[in-house]
């Protein structure tokens, strides 16, 4: 018969674990001064909530507070507090077994406990209480050869010994408890840190000041170094919104982000489902190269309970709110055991949501009520807002934010221009009409010049003007506003336009229509100019869509001709695009041509023309291959015409 089987526990080499502990689980050795102020605020946070409940502690007018001494000669840092303390079993309970948590027993405490009459509110002030996982205090071994704890109790049961006790251990495996006859402290914990010999920056005041400021700049009771208090800036977001000044909030703003200017806007959040947050954000006054070499400089300081846990959270906010600046404070995070890191984000995504939704309602408000302001902002940060085209949930209301230049608005400032947004534009519509046309220019003047421009200023169309090289992108992603659709004027098909009609206007002098005769030299023409221009154009056509202008290239599939240069930059790709040339058989120019090639085809100055004519068409489009050839063509042609023009002119 077999033998029954043994139940055997897990054996734990403690020196191992205790090198574990200090040397792989926290990332930054700063970190242990955090760990080690949130243990104290622990302390003095429990404290407080026993006097709210009526019970005195020993030295009852003692300030709750915490400090820090340094002492560079000895190597130490001292760390105070005048919180609850500990006797000598908590001691070597709390301290001596890895993995306890003096504030989970404390909860657990609570909430085994039949609350007393009229202390409803109780449990809501302990869950102040940061502590969790009972490692935060072996940290300190990062940066300590030997560390003392020597603590006082400050409930202690009736006849029961009040002395204080001292821990100690050097951190490899052992530690001491013994009983002090020290008069020190008289209430709470004084930690003693004996600094390694690499460690010795944590002896120096800028440093300590520097972590505080980091970490532990928001705890709720004041952090002394050395006689001055370190955390002199309130957790502003834990305040009533009535009760904060703008003054307030602009030193906050100044103070989290280095920033000399005022805040554009603030945001105060307090949110209690689906998730208890706090957040204060920001609107920065000054734009940011988010595209350029600050594309990563964002992201939220994330804090549990005033303590800051990540810096620059990116989960926090889509993209392209990445302008804001803030704090979120969450109430319970789930952490990892070093607290350095999270252990999952779908709370996070719960956070973002409700940012997202306030956020979009805050600046709903603004582009409704103060529409100067609204446009102010957007000229800051337009660009970067462009990338909520992603934001598929929120699709309808990003749109309705966003805001371009449009030919149907005045002329501004130079970097002022005027801005419409998508729904303004629809009530000035036309009727039947269910696009919105753009079009794609380095500046307003660019694109009210465009030849594309031609049959809808014709038409009386209004067109948007986009003016920054994302625009493009964000139109062609957004697929549909209110079941309009987004179109290139580039792209409009020849009858796209046919439904509405020409507006009535000053008639320009008219061409005469071209003989039947003419019609057919025209075309041969239009051969000569592809045979001239070769290899550089695809076809040569007569345009339907220029009244002004003599000739425009026109993409054969369809891609617009600032998108096809975006992506010839990130193809890396330097050649000019082959496209059609479509000409204007009623322009001026192009009937003089044809008078020249119907008297000598081999003229070398049509051959001028066509080069020149092409010229402008690439200048239009942004491209200037060979500017020493063109401009050489253009000085050869000013001659001849300046030498013809006085001639007939007779000067």
């Amino acid at each position: 018969m077999a033998e029954t089987a043994k139940t055997h526990e897990f054996r734990a080499e403690v020196r191992k674990v205790l090198n574990i502990l200090t040397n792989s689980l926290y990332t930054n050795r700063e970190i242990f001064l955090r760990e080690l102020i949130s243990n104290a605020s622990d302390a003095l946070d429990k404290l407080r909530f026993r006097i709210n409940r009526g019970e005195s502690p020993a030295v009852a007018d003692l300030p709750l507070e915490i400090r820090i001494t340094l002492d560079k000669d000895k190597k130490t840092l001292t760390i105070a507090d005048t919180g609850l303390g500990m006797t000598e079993e908590e001691l070597a309970d709390n301290l001596g077994t890895i993995a306890r948590s003096g504030s989970e027993n404390f909860l657990a405490d609570l909430d085994s406990c039949e609350p007393k009459e009229g202390e409803e509110g109780n449990k809501a002030d302990a869950s102040n209480i940061i502590g969790r996982f009972g490692v935060g205090f072996y940290s300190v071994f990062m940066v300590a050869e030997k560390v003392t704890v020597t603590s006082r109790p400050a409930f202690v049961p009736e006849g029961a010994d009040n002395a204080a006790h001292v821990w100690s251990s050097d951190g490899l495996g052992t530690f001491t408890v013994e009983r002090v006859e020290d008069k020190e402290p008289s209430r709470g914990t004084i930690i003693v840190v004996h600094l390694k010999e690499n460690a010795l920056e944590f002896a120096e005041k800028y440093r300590i000041d520097s972590v505080i400021r980091n970490h532990s700049a928001f705890v709720p009771f004041p952090v002394f170094v050395d006689g001055e208090q370190a955390n002199t800036q309130p957790a502003l977001w834990r305040e009533p919104k009535t009760s904060v000044t703008q003054e307030q909030y602009a030193s906050f703003y100044k103070s989290l982000t280095y920033d000399g200017k005022d805040p554009f806007d603030v945001q105060h959040i307090s949110v209690d489902v689906p998730v208890q947050f706090s957040a204060l954000l920001f609107i920065p006054a000054t734009s940011q190269d988010f595209f350029g070499q600050d594309q990563d400089l964002w992201g939220l300081d994330l804090y549990t309970r005033r303590v800051l846990i990540q810096h620059k959270n990116k989960d926090l906010l889509p993209e392209y709110l990445s302008f804001m600046k803030g704090v979120v404070d969450a109430e319970d995070l789930p952490l990892n055991i070093s607290r350095e890191t999270l252990q999952e984000n779908a709370l996070l995504r719960k956070i973002q949501q409700v940012l997202v939704k306030q956020t979009l309602g805050k600046l709903e408000k603004m582009a409704k009520d103060d529409v100067a302001k609204y446009e102010e902002f957007w000229r800051l940060h337009g660009r970067v807002f462009k990338l909520s085209y992603r934001d598929y949930t929120n699709h309808e209301r990003v749109c309705a934010l966003m805001r371009f230049n449009s030919s149907a608005l005045p002329d501004t400032e130079a970097g002022k221009e005027a801005l419409t947004s998508f729904d303004s534009y629809m009530e000035r519509a036309k009727e039947g009409q269910k696009t919105f046309w753009y079009v794609a220019a380095p500046n307003r003047e660019a694109a009210r010049l465009s030849p594309h421009m031609e049959r809808f200023r014709k038409k009386g169309l209004e067109v948007l003007f986009l003016l920054d090289p994302v625009d493009e992108f964000l139109m062609e992603n957004l697929g549909k506003y209110k079941e309009w659709e987004f179109k290139s004027i580039e792209t409009a098909a020849d009858d796209a336009l046919k439904d509405f009609a020409d507006q009535e206007e000053t008639p320009k002098e008219q061409q005469p229509p071209l003989s039947a005769e003419d019609s057919t030299t025209f075309d041969h023409l239009l051969g000569y100019v592809k045979e001239i221009l070769g290899e550089r154009v695809k076809n040569v056509v007569v345009s339907r869509r220029l009244a002004d202008s003599p000739a425009v290239l026109v993409s054969p599939d369809g891609m617009t001709s600032s998108m096809e240069k975006i992506m010839r930059v990130m193809q890396k790709d330097d050649s000019l695009p082959v496209r059609n040339m479509e000409v204007n058989k009623d322009h001026p120019l192009l009937r003089n041509m044809l008078r020249i090639y119907k008297a000598n085809k081999e003229d070398p100055f049509l051959r001028e023309m066509t080069e020149s004519l092409f010229d402008a068409c690439l200048l239009l489009d942004g491209y200037v291959k060979d500017p020493q050839l063109v401009a050489a063509r253009t000085r050869a042609l000013l001659e001849k015409s300046a030498s013809w023009y006085t001639e007939v002119m007779k000067v």
